[in-house]
């Protein structure tokens, strides 16, 4: 792919005063629902979820596809601008982004990434989306006519980048705001135009860029650039590849400081299976032994949580194909060996007797769905960045629900008009 480039283009964000910056910072818009978004954001105006979850602001029920929902979501967006609660950056600049959940620490720029990239492959997505969501979003998008929350990117690290991006963080930032849940979000504004253009130049180098988090913001975002691009050719006008629409705003992480957490199953029922039937069909393609730890220690073993009691699971050699980058992957393992042919899950994308528990949740998460009903439990190793990376690679698609990036992104603290 030699001579491919990716485009990393600074902006004019508008982002809050300083002192609000801890009000208005909200958690993503699909990781609570309608009545979680309420809860958060009660007593706070300056609340970000009042742009990304509208509905909260409405009557009590009221179907989150409505027309009123959209307009909603554009009026508390433009009061938010108009009150003076989010300003708009005087220059184009670009943003350092750091997270630190515990020990771990990860900081990324935010830019402008190209839609026409998305098209050509060079911005890689390794799932699909779900239509009914990527349409909600694309709505929003185009009635707000705004990247209200960013799309969460990756690269294979350059030590350069690395470097002006360290440099960066020895500097007073804009905001450090610790939200509840104990995580720091901490932003730097990166406008001199020396570095700026170094690091613009830098990322033209990089190969590919991959959607680690966000496949249906990055939908919303290229099906609104080619809305709008087809609209202005369909009037004569000249389109050069700079129209504001031909971008989105991205976060964009190196690899190796990015943290994928488990992404574990629990299923409602055993199949038809006698405890002692169903742990004889696991056995034929997994070693099975009583365990002292609960979560896995190593790729291709799993915890398995039955009747009060956990066990490891150990994929035989020659029982999946190793090589293959999907196939390979432990949710394809799990899935092909066991969920499939032993429980009839047939798609787990649709299949109603399966449910996913983000690794953020814990052990303790899986032992309390099976002592609340559930059958069986399974603690899955979590997908690496370079498995992501070579499914991507390979043009292909992870099962669903093969990863579960923490920290999130909070939102609210830069958001793009693409009237600039």
């Amino acid at each position: 792919m030699a001579g491919v480039m990716s485009q990393l283009k600074p902006f004019r964000a508008h982002r809050p005063r300083p002192e609000l910056a801890a009000q208005v910072a909200s958690v993503p818009y699909d990781v609570v629902n309608t009545q979680e978004a309420a809860e958060l954001a009660k007593g706070n105006p300056h609340s970000f979820l009042h742009v990304g979850r509208p509905e909260i602001d409405l009557l009590v029920g009221i179907d989150v596809h409505a027309d009123e929902v959209y307009a909603k979501g554009v009026a508390n967006l433009r009061g938010l601008i108009s009150s003076g609660t989010l300003f708009k950056e005087n220059t184009p600049c670009l943003y350092v982004y750091q997270q630190r959940m515990g020990d771990h620490v990860q900081a990324g720029l935010v830019g402008l990434c190209s839609v026409e990239e998305y098209e050509n492959g060079t911005i890689k997505r390794h799932e699909f989306t779900r239509q009914d969501k990527e349409d909600d979003r694309t709505r929003h998008v185009t009635e707000q006519a705004a990247n209200a929350e960013p799309v969460f990117l990756t690269y294979r690290a350059v030590p350069y980048i690395d470097h002006i991006v360290n440099d960066i963080r020895k500097q007073v930032p804009v905001y450090d705001v610790v939200t509840p849940d104990g995580i720091g979000h901490t932003v730097w504004v990166v406008s001199g135009e020396t570095v700026v253009y170094e690091l613009v130049h830098l990322f033209n180098g990089v190969e590919a860029l991959y959607i680690a988090d966000g496949h249906h913001r990055t939908a919303a975002a290229i099906r609104y650039g080619q809305a709008r691009r087809a609209e202005a050719k369909a009037k004569g006008l000249a389109v050069d590849g700079n129209e504001s629409y031909e971008s989105f705003m991205a976060v964009v992480f190196p690899h190796d400081q990015l943290k994928i957490m488990d992404y574990n199953r629990v299923v409602k029922d055993l199949n038809g299976h006698s405890p002692e039937a169903f742990l004889a069909a696991v056995r034929e393609k997994f070693e099975v032994a009583v365990s002292p730890h609960r979560a896995p220690e190593a790729p291709t073993t799993f915890g398995m949580y039955l009747n009060g009691t956990w066990y490891e699971l150990c994929a035989k050699p020659g029982t999946f194909p190793a090589a293959d980058p999907v196939r390979g992957l432990d949710v394809s393992i799990l899935q092909d060996n066991l969920l499939g042919p032993i429980l009839g899950i047939d798609d787990p994308r649709t299949n109603t007797r399966i449910d996913f528990v983000g690794g953020i949740r814990g052990m303790d998460e899986l032992e309390r769905r099976v002592k609340a009903g559930y059958a069986v439990a399974f603690a899955v190793y979590p997908t690496s960045l370079t498995q992501l990376m070579s499914v991507a690679d390979a043009g292909e698609v992870m099962p669903p629900k093969s990863t579960w990036f923490e920290p999130k992104l909070r939102s609210g603290l830069l958001v793009r008009m693409y009237e600039d």
